[in-house]
């Protein structure tokens, strides 16, 4: 059966996003689905638990990763999106290269989530652009995290000389006009702040956490993805909580999925499927007695 990707691009309810991570050094979870049928059985544990969306990522972003092969990239994604389309999956695919994203288009994957937001490999946009079925999650995106990428600098991209919101929000739109200048089309395109990207800190993502209206209004759907990121370990730090574990980390992942729900973002994009499918089905709720 066909999936109408138009419908999943226009919900009307926030989708959970659930993270499949085939790579070595993922910062939460590395190693962990780097087999295939790891990968094929955790994908569908995601399914089962409520994920509508299953986010394929082969190249780790962390600070200090490195880049994994164009080669390896390709093959680790394509076995699990040739895994998981048969069990009647949606499938995102976590890429910045225009060959990957293309060969798991072909393969049947339906949405490519570029972190670069169209500025690493020029040629993605043009490959969303020529598959005009599929959708385009556009990132917040400034260079490689500090490390990353052959160890790159990025001593600057977290200054914002205007306040994060305003900085973030002018900058995701300007990449949102290029990749519609490279001929993506709007009703394709789905826009992320990029919680965590060159926002090491509590003081860069709350903001654009509390200005989620803001990026509502731009007129494309937002995806958050604030699952276990650095500055979610720091807000229970805050808390007096100084050893905080995974599953405390997923529980205010849970939370802020929660409160993403009741400001009517797109997706959320999340590690622990259960729990923030709990806290969006509440946010869901809420979002629709308000609005009654």
């Amino acid at each position: 059966m066909a999936i109408d990707m138009k419908a999943i691009h226009d919900s009307q309810r926030t989708l959970v996003m659930g993270v499949l991570n085939i790579t070595e050094d993922s910062f939460s979870d590395g190693g962990l689905w780097l087999a295939p049928e790891a990968a094929k059985a955790h994908g569908e544990a995601m399914m089962k638990a409520g994920a509508d969306i299953i986010d394929i990522g082969a190249e780790s972003t962390r600070p200090g990763a490195k880049r994994v092969s164009e080669a390896d990239e390709k093959a680790r994604v394509l076995g699990a999106v040739d895994a998981l389309i048969p069990e009647g999956a949606v499938l995102s695919i976590d890429t910045t290269r225009a060959s990957v994203a293309l060969a798991a288009l072909e393969h049947g994957a339906q949405i490519i989530n570029d972190v670069s937001g169209g500025q690493l490999d020029r040629e993605l946009p043009h490959v969303v652009a020529d598959h005009s079925d599929c959708l385009y999650i556009v990132q917040h995106w400034r260079g490689w995290l500090a490390g990353a990428a052959g160890n790159v600098p990025d001593a600057d991209t977290s200054r914002y000389e205007h306040g994060v919101v305003n900085d973030v929000y002018d900058e995701l739109m300007r990449q949102v006009d290029a990749v519609l200048e490279a001929g993506v089309q709007a009703e394709q395109v789905i826009i992320d702040p990029g919680l965590g990207f060159s926002k090491p800190g509590v003081e860069h993502n709350l903001p654009i956490l509390a200005a989620l209206d803001r990026f509502n209004a731009a007129g494309y759907p937002v995806l958050i993805g604030a699952s276990r990121k650095r500055f979610v370990g720091s807000l229970l730090a805050g808390a007096g909580v100084t050893e905080p574990d995974m599953a405390s980390k997923d529980n205010v992942t849970a939370a802020i999925s929660a409160l993403c729900t009741e400001h009517g973002v797109w997706a959320v994009r999340v590690h622990d499927v259960a729990k923030s499918r709990d806290a969006v089905a509440v946010g869901n709720a809420w979002r629709e007695y308000a609005n009654a």
